[in-house]
């Protein structure tokens, strides 16, 4: 089964990712991303835990900026 890609993200009035957009066209809460993230489900992402514990999706290392979530188009 192919894995999931993220390809838009929906932010807040702060500029903090509140939803993301697959490539299928399904949006869900960056907390259900998270867990997708951590059950292998969505492909090019992984889960950091900040200083205070809270964990965030952040986009796999390739050398390029363009991926990188706050970088992807919105929705």
């Amino acid at each position: 089964m192919e894995k999931a890609r993220i390809t838009k993200v929906r932010k807040d009035g702060y500029g903090k990712i509140t939803n993301v957009m697959l490539d299928d066209g399904n949006s869900y809460p960056i907390e259900d991303a998270i867990k997708m993230a951590q059950e292998n489900q969505i492909d090019g992402v992984n889960v950091s835990r900040a200083k205070n514990g809270v964990e965030f999706l952040r986009a796999d290392p390739d050398g390029t900026t363009d991926n990188n979530l706050d970088n992807l188009p919105t929705f």
